[in-house]
């Protein structure tokens, strides 16, 4: 493993190779909707709602909204609002009242009725794995298995086996380092001195935030094997010993990155934290449980205490950015979530009971978002 030293900055920007690689399903669900859904055919003849295509179509909600907002951001389809279609923020959302509609640019070459047609350019694709895939989690709303992998369970369940939950850690851990960096810029915790990193995987971003904090301390909250990975990754770079029990460099209480064995789903977050993170883990669970774990935060923090949500946002009226609704197209077929847009993110924020707002850009097309538990 490379060593990390968090003073140290790229002095080049990532973001071309990693949206490579988060929009690589993007293609497939372009394919699966006009293969196996028809949808720019339908939708030309059908002007409908997001409520209205879901039942029409027989495809669920949480990929349909994905959908929407990819081909929204594609410059495919547009919304023609209604007054009651305006989100309680003032974000235009895809909620009732909010009527899709075929642009100019599909209407000259995604219908039947044009010359330019190239709705057979796709249809060539309807025998691939993945656009396969794609349709099923349209139709089902459940994940499909990692990558497509015939052999492999779907991405919470594969998590639990150590081969596989060490390659995905890994994976998120290399992106991590430099954007770990960029959040730790971006996020402002002065006056906080202890910070929960919730489901934190290796801990990089925790590392960053403490590297960036001379005060602060940080407790990883994870489950096996992901605890062990944490605690190897988080040694390498100086943080923490490689034992729990403290059997190899400092002790546990000394160490300026703890690592907390819990199930973020089922028990109590550990108290005395007055920052609690979810850094890219939000995006992997669907509405109710999103709203679940902010819950849990509000409950547990002290008044005055700070959440920060770290992840790849779609913006207040989901038309883009492109490449942040190509990433959701990737966590809906193998996650049980998708990007949320700033403004779904505050409602639920607010609901739970936090205030006083601040959202800003971090690096890799991702973004930060706080809010405060009322003294």
């Amino acid at each position: 493993m490379t060593s990390v030293d968090f003073s140290r900055r790229a002095k080049t920007d990532p973001t071309e190779i990693l949206r490579q690689r988060d929009g690589l399903y993007a293609v497939e669900l372009m394919g699966a909707a006009i293969s196996g859904l028809n949808f720019f055919y339908w939708l030309e003849a059908n002007p409908s709602s997001k409520e209205q295509i879901c039942q029409s179509l027989k495809i669920h909600e949480r990929p349909t909204d994905v959908m929407l907002t990819f081909f929204t951001a594609m410059g495919l389809i547009e919304k023609r609002l209604s007054p009651n279609s305006l989100s309680p923020l003032g974000g235009e959302g895809q909620g009732e009242g909010a009527v899709f509609h075929l642009t100019q640019l599909a209407r000259e070459f995604l219908s039947d009725r044009s010359q330019w047609n190239l709705i057979a350019y796709y249809q060539a694709m309807d025998q691939r794995p993945v656009c396969k895939d794609m349709l099923t989690v349209l139709r089902t709303g459940k994940p499909a298995t990692w990558a497509s992998y015939k052999d492999q369970k779907e991405w919470a369940k594969a998590m639990e086996d150590e081969r596989f939950a060490r390659m995905f850690t890994a994976a998120m851990d290399c992106r991590g380092v430099y954007i770990g960096q960029a959040l730790a810029d971006r996020v402002n915790l002065k006056t906080h001195k202890r910070l929960l990193d919730i489901a934190g995987g290796s801990g990089v971003y925790a590392c960053a935030l403490v590297a960036a904090n001379s005060h602060l301390s940080a407790t990883i909250l994870e489950k096996p094997p992901v605890d062990k990975i944490a605690r190897e990754m988080i040694q390498s770079r100086g943080f923490h010993p490689l034992s729990p029990a403290g059997r190899e460099g400092q002790s546990e209480g000394a160490a300026r990155v703890q690592v907390h064995v819990s199930d973020m789903f089922t028990d109590s977050f550990p108290p005395n934290h007055d920052i609690h993170l979810f850094s890219n883990v939000l995006h992997d669970w669907d509405v109710p449980i999103v709203k679940q774990l902010i819950a849990k935060s509000v409950a547990s923090l002290p008044p005055g205490g700070l959440i920060v949500i770290h992840d790849a946002y779609i913006n207040a009226d989901k038309s883009g950015p492109l490449p942040v609704a190509a990433y959701s197209v990737l966590l809906m077929g193998m996650t049980e979530g998708k990007c949320y847009s700033t403004a779904e993110m505050q409602s639920y924020l607010q609901e739970a009971g936090f205030t006083n707002f601040t959202f800003a850009p971090t690096a890799a097309d991702r973004g930060v978002m706080t809010g405060r538990k009322p003294r």
